[in-house]
């Protein structure tokens, strides 16, 4: 078809501005957050960015290849959904899930919906919802120089101190695209070029503002408002997801009550959903109401009069029957099943508890079970604080100090410690298990609390053929024999054939405890 002259009804609105000129502006803006965050992550950061922009570029041009579309993919739009995606990943996200985000982000929610300005939400945070959802173990992973950690906000919402500085710098532990400073100056270009409105942007800022000031439970002190708008991807949000033109209202009353929405339900997240780092749900679901703003939030019209409008208007059907019918689904599949999935965690939330609890004593019975009860000990919980949160020591792979607890016999003398050690290095998941030592440093044994390896092969930890292999042993430390290498030493621990992966996860979570027990509390005591 023909597409040199387009017909439509007036008013035309001309501007010399094209989309691939638009698109090629935000990449520009992006650029500097994308530089700090390469520099700063290193080499791994680098290729999650070239993968993302490549998956998606490439995505759009097979797909116009494949339908016989014209070469949008030329636009620049798919560059920039690929680069924001890869942005809000962590810096040690496997290599899969740039690539996995993007051809979701541009081939189902982007294509399948008839291409650029045909989306209902915005692609980048549709692919990274889509990996927080498919793989949210490697999603929650964040490394900076190898050392993982939590993220500030995550420690912020446990209470603890945050460094807001290296938040602003971008130097935090975070996603790659966390230089609130880099973020802050590319998304005021974009404002006063007028590329992005001002509506949307600095009502998501305000609205989050004010709803973590009023509930956040510290008032508007400023290191508390601030260390929170310099996390958890709010000025991405704001800045470049948020004031995307597809997905967001028309008119500037409508606008700022799209960004304050946004803005309130991100803190409403933040304070109480079960993730801190919930602001794409936010902006995805403030997505769903644009075409409800436009239609009811809209400017006075030159010449209004309330009873002339009154008197033309035709249309009297119930609001919900003038309503985009796909608009009310959608919205409303998202609040009940937002509801829902409250609700049950709410009414679960103290049984779980109580259980885990349960099932954690049980296991420190089975490693120290000359105890008649555990205690905890003040010296050694401030020690396990002091990590807070992060990977213990060097040489034990991803390993983290949950808990430990003393035994005490019927007498009142301690008997061992047990300490409750996870590692993120299974081939599945987690691995969290118990370690049991008496006071003379002997192991007793181990105890699993979550093991969700492979049936059949990383399962098969649990059987006694591999854990008893660490009972009653008195090395500091454990080497892993691979499978057929036995050297009946008297620290090799012998692998599960074809799960040497998950073996050795379990080695190094033990080794982590026992070196907890001669570093911290056999010193300490």
């Amino acid at each position: 078809m023909n597409t040199a002259l387009n017909i439509s009804s007036s008013p035309h609105a001309r501007d010399k501005w094209t989309t691939a000129f638009i698109m090629r502006i935000v990449l520009l803006a992006l650029l500097p957050t994308t530089i700090v965050g390469v520099a700063v992550n290193g080499l791994h950061a680098l290729l999650i960015v070239l993968i993302g922009v490549a998956a998606a570029v490439g995505t759009e041009f097979a797909f116009d290849k494949a339908c016989h579309k014209p070469d949008t993919w030329k636009d620049g739009s798919a560059a920039v959904t690929g680069l924001l995606l890869a942005l809000s990943l962590s810096p040690s996200s496997p290599l899969f899930a740039p690539a996995l985000g993007s051809v979701f982000a541009i081939l189902v929610v982007k294509c399948c919906f008839g291409g650029l300005g045909k989306n209902f939400i915005n692609p980048a945070l549709a692919g990274r919802c889509f990996l927080l959802i498919s793989f949210g173990r490697a999603m929650s992973s964040f490394q900076v120089d190898g050392v993982s950690s939590a993220t500030p906000i995550a420690l912020l919402m446990t209470g603890k101190a945050v460094n807001i500085t290296q938040m602003f710098l971008g130097t935090a532990n975070g996603v790659i695209g966390g230089s609130i400073l880099c973020l802050l100056a590319g998304g005021l270009v974009l404002w006063a070029l007028d590329v992005i409105h001002g509506e949307i942007c600095f009502s998501v800022l305000g609205g989050f503002t004010l709803y973590m000031a009023l509930f956040g439970g510290q008032g508007f002190d400023p290191k508390f408002l601030l260390a929170h708008l310099c996390g958890g991807g709010v000025m991405m949000g704001a800045f470049f997801m948020a004031t995307d033109y597809v997905t967001s209202p028309v008119s500037k009353l409508a606008q700022a009550c799209y960004g304050v929405l946004i803005g309130v339900l991100g803190g409403l997240f933040r304070l109480h959903g079960g993730t801190a780092d919930s602001f794409s749900y936010a902006i995805i679901i403030g997505n769903l109401f644009a075409p409800i703003l436009d239609t009811y939030v809209i400017p006075k019209p030159f010449a209004y009069r309330r009873a002339a409008l009154r008197a033309r208007s035709g249309d009297k059907r119930p609001f919900l029957q003038r309503v985009p019918r796909p608009v009310v689904v959608l919205t409303a599949i998202t609040l009940i099943a937002g509801l829902a999935l409250s609700g049950v965690y709410a009414m679960t939330k103290d049984i779980i508890e109580d259980q885990q609890r349960l099932a954690n004593t049980a296991s420190y019975k089975v490693v120290v079970p000359e105890a008649d009860h555990f205690e905890n000990v003040a010296a050694i919980d401030r020690a396990i604080e002091d990590l807070d949160g992060g990977v213990y020591g060097a040489g034990f792979g991803r390993a983290y100090i949950r808990e430990t607890v003393a035994g005490v016999d019927a007498e009142g003398h301690t008997v061992g410690y047990a300490i409750r050690v996870t590692s993120s290095d299974g081939f599945d998941g987690d691995i969290t298990l118990v370690v049991g030592v008496t006071v003379e440093g002997v192991l007793n044994g181990i105890s699993f609390t979550e093991l969700n390896e492979t049936p059949g092969m990383g399962m098969r930890c649990a059987e006694p053929a591999f854990k008893d292999q660490f009972n009653n042993r008195s090395a500091a430390s454990f080497r892993l024999n691979k499978s057929g290498a036995s050297d009946n030493s008297d620290d090799g621990i012998d692998a599960v054939s074809g799960a040497s992966i998950s073996s050795s996860a379990v080695v190094n979570a033990v080794n982590a405890g026992l070196d907890f027990f001669h570093s911290v509390i056999k010193e300490g005591t």
